[in-house]
């Protein structure tokens, strides 16, 4: 099966997120970020995969972009969607989706909550000062879910 990953990752989460899913899905998977992207034929693929980070709530706007500019034909593909985040619970599936309409959401076989980093070691100097502030976090934490990332490989491949 033919699978895009469209991914946007700040610091690199995402990225390494996108990276296990097209490893799990073989060699027929290209791996796009979207900040890269000048035009892609999604009618070459037979599913499609995006991702990426939350930063104050908010997934990046070239990933919505994309989702708006690309609705109509993700909605006739085998679709997953994920998320890499530091909230957990409730708060992790409110991010969801209130970074992708409803109706994406719905018919996506697979949603994805990875969990997430605060890598101080990729931030600039005012997004570290925020962490600290914000998250009251003084060093680089790790939360990732690798669980959650084998749960929806399995499931997309279902």
């Amino acid at each position: 099966m033919k699978t895009l990953i469209v991914y946007a990752s700040k610091h690199g989460c995402a990225k390494n997120a996108a990276e296990k899913l097209a490893q799990a899905f073989g060699p027929d998977t290209k791996l796009s970020d979207v900040r890269n992207i000048t035009r892609i034929d999604l009618e070459n693929f037979d599913r499609i995969v995006i991702g990426g980070s939350i930063h104050a709530g908010r997934i990046q706007g070239k990933i919505k972009s994309f989702v708006q500019r690309n609705i109509d034909f993700l909605l006739q593909k085998q679709l997953g969607i994920y998320i890499c985040h530091m909230e957990d619970g409730d708060g992790a599936m409110k991010e969801l989706s209130d970074n992708f309409p409803k109706q994406l959401l719905e018919h996506a076989t697979a949603k994805g909550l990875f969990g997430g980093e605060f890598n101080l070691a990729k931030m600039n100097f005012i997004e570290k000062f925020m962490i600290k502030k914000v998250a009251h976090v003084t060093e680089s934490v790790s939360k990732i879910k690798e669980d959650n990332i084998n749960e929806f490989i399995k499931t997309m491949k279902d």
